[in-house]
């Protein structure tokens, strides 16, 4: 299984980015029954759990970005998305999209999404 993420980059502040995660070597039962989640690493910092969004289709957010970032999926595509509106300085970040189900466990290599001041 490979997550492969992408549309990280270079914004302003307030701006927008949509991050996308595709799942390959992992047919569709699994995939959709999957939790799958967005993670952050600033430096310096933990990872940490920024959005998730469970096999039935349930999302839930750090506090820091509820009402600004929607995480969504597309079983059909195997693929999740991150849409990240308002965006802050602290957002600054690699971001990792993750699988996760009874016995397995995939990391992303990570996208870089940095917010300028």
């Amino acid at each position: 299984v490979q997550l492969q993420a992408s549309g990280g980059g270079l914004v302003q502040t307030g701006g927008s980015l949509r991050l996308s995660c595709r799942a390959s070597g992992m047919i569709w039962s699994t995939f959709t029954a999957s939790r799958m989640a967005w993670y952050r690493q600033a430096p310096g910092k933990q990872r940490e759990l920024v959005a998730e969004i469970a096999g039935g289709g349930n999302a839930n957010y750090q506090d820091s970005v509820k009402g600004r970032f929607a995480v969504s999926k597309d079983n059909a595509r195997k693929m999740v998305y991150l849409q990240m509106n308002s965006l802050e300085p602290e957002d600054t970040a690699v971001y990792y999209c993750n699988i996760r189900g009874g016995s397995w466990d995939y990391w992303g290599a990570g996208t870089q999404v940095t917010v300028s001041s």
